[in-house]
């Protein structure tokens, strides 16, 4: 059985689609033609985002499933309209929280990506500054600062992989390219 699938935000999208890629893997028997809709944030936009949905349901035979990240309430009605299955993820779970937290939710575009208030920040950016100048064995004269240190032959990855710990959670890493010469003297700098 194939299915389409809407992820469908009003900011990145990067929420919807993670929540919802880890809901549809439950189902390793039905195969998903995905969707990635960022940006939805207008009505314009939404009523277009309608049309593709139904698009979608009437070439599968059967109701697209939407996940959503939609703040504005308008643009949720509009894709309400939509002859899909939506599973509204900010409606679904701030209300509960609402009420547990006895306090009203923002309901503001991008605050899980938001970097206003977020401590670690400024501890990332220094990382990602870490792993650029201490790339590819350039200043060897910092890998004691370093939380981790890549070895590896050249264009293996290791570029990446260090930019990835370092935005992703602040780690400073640096990396170092194997080269004949370290393998005949087996010493590192």
């Amino acid at each position: 059985m194939k299915r389409s699938a809407f992820f469908i935000s009003d900011g990145t999208g990067i929420t919807a689609e993670t929540l919802g890629q880890s809901l549809l893997a439950q189902f390793e028997n039905i195969t998903f033609n995905k969707f990635t809709r960022p940006y939805i944030d207008s009505v314009e936009k939404a009523r277009a985002m309608v049309q593709q949905i139904n698009n979608a349901a009437d070439k599968d035979d059967v109701r697209p499933i939407i996940f959503d990240t939609i703040v504005n309430q308008d643009i949720r009605e509009i894709l309400a309209t939509s002859n899909g299955f939506m599973i509204d993820i900010f409606s679904t779970f701030l209300a509960p929280l609402e009420q547990e937290l006895s306090s009203h939710s923002s309901y503001s575009v991008g605050k899980s990506h938001s970097i206003g208030h977020n401590s670690n920040y400024m501890e990332r950016i220094e990382a990602v500054n870490f792993a650029l100048d201490n790339d590819d064995g350039a200043r060897t004269h910092y890998y004691d600062k370093a939380d981790i240190i890549l070895v590896g032959v050249s264009r293996c990855g290791k570029t990446p992989t260090c930019l990835y710990m370092a935005m992703q959670f602040g780690i400073r890493a640096a990396n170092y390219p194997l080269t004949e010469d370290d393998m005949e003297r087996l010493q590192l700098p």
